[in-house]
């Protein structure tokens, strides 16, 4: 049986009949547990931070005027997952899927600039360490995916290459263990349609997603290794020494930087890449955790301000003890959301 399938608890009796009477304050209380793991799941969904608040706006407000429909045959979880789901149906229908640059287009080769953002909304968007979902939020042991290794970059990427209907069953099946027939009853299909959408799902996940999750390999490394493998890229960064980033760089190493459509694979593309740019640049970094993965902030010189201002935050994807992708997200913007400051001093 799901952890979501068990009936109201007494104490969220009370919240929903308080909240019936228009108690914003109990209507708070009653989905406050749920808030987490709900955009988490929004997040999934749909690649982007931006839409999953959007979309956990718009449940949340179906939700509150929907109180007087919902009888309780369910738990208050199921019911919310419910309309969540829907109303990331509804943004993925009529958006285009968000992806990585290394899935729009070949690598540029060898000493081509970085070219032009991409102005439309085209790519996956990091997602800050201190939103994901806490121990206590965890599925139920039955759960194909843990928690956190299903809000890698890697993994949302290979979600956005699903149906959106697809991604939904896979998500609903084996990263919040619904049952087939609680999540044939939450999207209004059959049991047989789950099936045949989970089936399908699984082959494209298993040919997208790695085999690895940077969860087993952080485990593996372990905190002080790991540690000492931020600090070596930040000097290397810091240094302009592209031998000693190339170092710590697997053989095929990709460095893209969203919102720009160009990306490197490889090491003399990427060698090239940074002496031609990053590399004529002064930069100072903070360690961060980015959709539990390692990354860095990273703050470009500022002459005229006479300090360093915000402008990547840089994720890490690790082979072993090693760097195998760089995704550079480009913005200041975002800078706030993931606590890191606006600025460094010189």
């Amino acid at each position: 049986m799901s952890s979501v399938s068990a009936h109201l608890s007494p104490a969220e009796s009370a919240l929903l009949e308080r909240a019936r009477t228009g108690d914003d304050r109990a209507y708070g209380e009653l989905v406050d547990p749920h808030r987490r793991t709900l955009h988490a799941h929004c997040y999934r969904m749909l690649g982007s931070l931006e839409d999953a608040d959007d979309a956990m706006q718009d449940a949340l407000l179906c939700a509150w005027r929907g109180l007087g429909r919902f009888e309780g045959r369910s738990s208050l979880g199921t019911w919310l997952y419910t309309i969540a789901t829907n109303a990331c149906l509804r943004i993925a229908q009529r958006r285009r899927g968000r992806v990585l640059p290394r899935d729009n287009g070949p690598p540029a080769a060898t000493g081509t600039p970085p070219g032009a953002p991409v102005a439309e909304a085209v790519w996956i968007e990091p997602y800050p360490e201190d939103e994901m979902p806490v121990a206590s939020d965890a599925p139920s042991p039955g759960a194909r995916y843990e928690e956190r290794e299903t809000l890698e970059l890697a993994f949302v990427a290979a979600l956005q290459h699903l149906p959106p209907r697809q991604r939904a069953v896979l998500l609903l099946r084996e990263v919040l263990d619904f049952s087939a027939r609680e999540a044939a009853g939450l999207l209004g299909t059959s049991v047989p349609s789950v099936n045949s959408a989970l089936q399908r799902a699984r082959r494209t996940l298993g040919e997208r997603a790695p085999q690895r999750s940077q969860q087993a390999t952080l485990r593996e490394l372990g905190d002080e290794r790991s540690r000492a493998l931020v600090t070596a890229y930040v000097d290397a960064i810091e240094g302009a020494d592209v031998d000693r980033v190339l170092a710590l760089l697997t053989d095929d190493a990709a460095w893209s930087m969203p919102p720009l459509r160009s990306w490197y694979r490889g090491r003399e593309p990427v060698s090239a890449f940074l002496t031609g740019w990053p590399f004529r640049e002064r930069w100072r970094h903070l360690p961060a955790r980015v959709n539990g993965q390692l990354a860095v902030g990273c703050y470009l010189w500022d002459a005229e301000q006479g300090d360093f201002g915000a402008g990547v935050i840089d994720v890490l994807t690790l082979r072993g003890d090693r760097i195998a992708e760089v995704t550079a997200f480009i913005g200041a913007e975002r800078f706030p959301r993931f606590g890191l400051p606006g600025r460094l001093p010189a």
